[in-house]
């Protein structure tokens, strides 16, 4: 089924962040921006099926990025066929996190037909789906601020609030210039996982590059994402 998919806008913002850079293995460090995954999940949270996948297209950074150093707790064990009691497992470490981030996030649904797809559905929702469907069922969550689950940055203690925005109102927030930092070259970044072999994802990079806030982000199955 050719159509051509809607692209949505969102505005997402929240006191802290942080998209773990999977190169530091016990403290918690952020990559300086939203990654596409963490971006893909907020949509996901508020409206999700097996029909379709969202892909993220653009990020606009509309705060200066800040970073900040937190300690917390965490628990430093895991849980087998017995239970484990969290206090007694308490360690203490350090986080460097992001702080007062606000983005503009596009994202447009990709429609899988139904034998394509990873999860069947039920076949009496098969009946009258479309792209145009979902794309409506969106929408109104999201203009509503309706959500399966609260919307977060990164951990999920770091819950977001949203909504969603035309994303070509002359009005909005502008993203941050050059001056600001808006302009830079973050070098590699942690784009997703791949899940074809479920026993070991691989992790999928992409050279992040900003001009005047705003980020452009390639289709998973681009040249500009390395596996």
């Amino acid at each position: 089924m050719k159509n051509e998919s809607k692209e949505f806008c969102l505005e997402v913002w929240a006191e802290s962040a942080c998209f773990t850079r999977p190169e530091f293995k016990v403290e918690r460090v952020s990559y300086e921006v939203i990654t596409p995954s963490a971006a893909k999940g907020v949509f996901d949270a508020i409206f999700w099926k097996p029909a379709f996948k969202w892909q993220v297209t653009r990020i606009e950074v509309l705060n200066p990025i800040r970073m900040k150093s937190i300690r917390r707790n965490e628990v430093g064990a895991l849980a087998g066929k017995k239970p484990i009691y969290a206090k007694d497992h308490y360690v203490q470490r350090n986080a460097l996190i992001l702080s007062d981030v606000h983005y503009r996030i596009w994202a447009k649904q990709n429609f899988i037909e139904p034998s394509k797809r990873e999860v069947p559905q039920d076949t009496s929702e098969r009946t009258d789906e479309t792209p145009k469907k979902y794309e409506t069922i969106f929408e109104r969550r999201a203009s509503r601020g309706q959500c399966f689950y609260q919307p977060f940055l990164g951990c999920r203690e770091f819950s977001a609030e949203f909504r969603l925005v035309n994303g070509n109102d002359p009005n909005l927030k502008r993203p941050i210039t050059a001056a600001e930092g808006g302009t830079r070259d973050f070098g590699y970044m942690l784009y997703g996982l791949d899940y074809k072999d479920p026993q070991k994802p691989q992790r999928l990079l992409y050279r992040v590059k900003m001009e005047n806030g705003v980020i452009m982000v390639p289709p998973k199955n681009s040249k500009e994402v390395l596996r």
